[in-house]
């Protein structure tokens, strides 16, 4: 069974059969990709929380084509026009950044984040519970609005409508299948077909509000119910989904491309070239 390169990380130098286990982004430097996205916002409000671009990045990962950077960073971040850079040039500066420096850290903390998906994905890990299984950058918004105090909260406003937790991140990963819809269509083999609509079924059920009846808090485990238990287990099964889709797409390969050749012509027909002779006695002799 042949497996394909994974998708190119942002920086191009990482390669997942061969990169040593990326170290987990730790809680300042996920503040500080926080930080950037924020000062990115205040130049592009379309930019988007790092949930989103999680899971986004997530879909990426699993997705059956090699997708380089120059053509979804500005799907993310940009306008969505896929950037003219040589397959070896560094990538130019994205109008979002405020620098080139700004850009590169961006890079930096991101492809630490995507060597660690990798790692994690492609590690056989059997129950939730293994630190080495893939944890998605998920938020639980409204367990973290319920333990703010009633000042914190009064200074929010009521019209802020909150998402259910792992929604955004559900949102980020669908995002990316359907602006790539040629990389996820269904392949031909039924089971394999079947394979893929049960697993994508499992992540949409993310992007749906969770309208059951709050039971846990994934803020804090001591915080106030926030989550249905149902959504807790629908979670969950988005992991497994993720974990099938990679190794769906690792096992099928890249889509091969059907090439058509165009039909020669009779022998007595008028040659293609224009010298006005017939086909045998020119470039069919």
């Amino acid at each position: 069974m042949t497996e394909p390169t994974s998708p190119t990380p942002a920086s191009d130098a990482l390669d997942d059969s061969t990169a040593a286990p990326a170290a987990a982004l730790g809680p300042e430097e996920l503040e500080e990709i926080d930080n950037i996205l924020d000062d990115l916002r205040a130049r592009g409000e379309e930019i988007p929380q790092w949930e989103f671009c999680d899971g986004f990045m997530t879909a990426l990962i699993c997705s059956r084509r090699p997708i380089a950077p120059a053509e979804y960073l500005p799907m993310l971040l940009g306008d969505g026009v896929e950037l003219d850079v040589a397959e070896d040039a560094p990538l130019p500066q994205l109008p979002a950044f405020a620098d080139a420096a700004q850009q590169a850290r961006f890079l930096e903390l991101w492809d630490r984040r995507w060597n660690e998906i990798v790692t994690q994905l492609d590690t056989d890990a059997k129950t939730l519970d293994d630190d080495r299984t893939f944890q998605p950058e998920a938020m639980d918004m409204r367990g973290a609005v319920a333990s703010l105090t009633d000042e914190q909260r009064a200074e929010m406003g009521d019209d802020q409508e909150i998402p259910s937790f792992g929604q955004v991140w559900a949102l980020g990963f669908m995002f990316a299948v359907e602006n790539w819809p040629e990389d996820w269509a269904a392949p031909r083999d039924k089971e394999a077909a079947k394979w893929l609509d049960d697993a994508l079924e499992r992540i949409v059920a993310l992007t749906e509000d969770d309208t059951g009846k709050p039971e846990v808090c994934m803020y804090d485990e001591d915080g106030p119910p926030s989550t249905s238990q149902a959504r807790v287990e629908a979670f969950g099964e988005a992991i497994w989904a993720v974990y099938d889709l990679r190794q769906l797409w690792k096992s099928m390969g890249p889509r091969v491309e059907t090439v058509r050749k165009a039909p020669e012509p009779g022998r007595n027909d008028p040659c293609h070239c224009g010298s006005g002779k017939k086909y045998k006695k020119c470039h069919g002799g």
